[in-house]
């Protein structure tokens, strides 16, 4: 059984708080009621034994102290209430306990400005997240040398995953569970909650629709196609042409909307297309890396691990849905 813990922080805002620990609760009475096993230990885990949350509206009694917490498979870093730097103030012994629980093994996410207290381990640093849009500004100048990912709902890098503001948070659960569980019951609990997400998998909402925000309608133009035809031959040359653009002028162009290059991109959407088919089929490694445009095992091997921390083979056994064939 997959182990959740929800960290309760100092100064927490309770309508991010709950909303992990019911849904992923709530997706186990869905399992069950289809006659499947139950699939996740949730649990509160903080600082204290009682935290309190909105300015001392609402107390919260967790489970288990964080640091008695020596694994598990995903921790959920909610955000703080009001100032952010007395949120990290007040949750500052958390900190090294999150980069102890990430190198052991576990998975992180952070909800909203939750970012803040998860770029304070440097566990970011040289990655990209996601957090409130009110927030980015007060976010680049804080830290530098994480890449925050302007309007986008979710980002996963090296199983570190962050959501954006406000409703955003529910994307992100909504993916883990169809992630750690399958889309049905992801659909389920959407319906359940009454948000309008609809039957599409929740991948939509990763990394590439936040680098829809902006206004160059050529370059969005250009990534429809990347995303159309990822697993045929791309190069700069052939997309520079789609809008009639000579290829400095175009990779220019590119990454000030969308701040990747045009090869990363097309890695990120590749990987992305490459991660769904292990997640849902039975694909072996070298079928799924020519269906997503890779004719080398070792260039597709070291940008699957780049991107997501895992080697393919090491990403089909955590997430295949599927029997694993040897």
């Amino acid at each position: 059984m997959m182990q959740i813990a929800v960290f309760v922080p100092e100064h927490g805002v309770i309508e991010a708080i709950t909303p992990p620990f019911r849904s992923f609760n709530t997706a186990n009475e869905f399992l069950v009621a289809f006659g499947k096993e139950p699939k996740f230990n949730v649990e509160y885990v903080g600082l204290n034994k009682y935290v309190s949350a909105n300015n001392g509206e609402y107390t919260v009694k967790t489970d288990r102290l964080l640091k008695d917490v020596k694994h598990t498979d995903l921790l959920i870093i909610p955000p703080t209430f009001g100032d952010t730097q007395r949120g990290i103030d007040a949750n500052a012994d958390a900190i090294p306990l999150f980069t102890k629980l990430y190198k052991s093994g576990s998975s992180l996410a952070s909800l909203c400005i939750g970012a803040f207290l998860l770029a304070e381990t440097g566990l970011l640093n040289g990655k990209k997240c996601s957090t409130h849009w009110a927030n980015i500004d007060e976010f680049k100048a804080k830290y530098p040398e994480v890449e925050v990912e302007d309007g986008a709902i979710i980002t996963e890098y090296d199983t570190i995953y962050s959501s954006g503001g406000a409703s955003s948070l529910w994307n992100l659960i909504l993916y883990l569970i169809e992630k750690y569980s399958d889309r049905e019951t992801a659909v389920l609990i959407s319906k359940y909650f009454a948000l309008d997400i609809g039957r599409e998998s929740q991948a939509s909402f990763a990394i590439f629709r936040g680098q829809r925000n902006h206004d160059d309608d050529e370059i969005q133009k250009v990534q429809d196609h990347i995303e159309k035809n990822y697993e045929e031959k791309l190069t700069i040359e052939s997309l520079a042409a789609l809008i009639n653009s000579g290829r400095r002028t175009f990779e220019r162009r590119f990454k000030k909307a969308t701040n990747n290059t045009p090869i990363e991109y097309i890695q990120r959407v590749r990987i992305e297309a490459a991660k769904k088919f292990f997640e849902a089929s039975r694909k072996n490694v070298g079928e799924v890396m020519f269906d997503v445009g890779y004719t080398d095992t070792k260039a597709f091997r070291e940008v699957f691990k780049k991107i997501t921390g895992l080697t393919p083979i090491e990403y089909r056994n955590k997430f295949a849905k599927t029997t694993h064939e040897v």
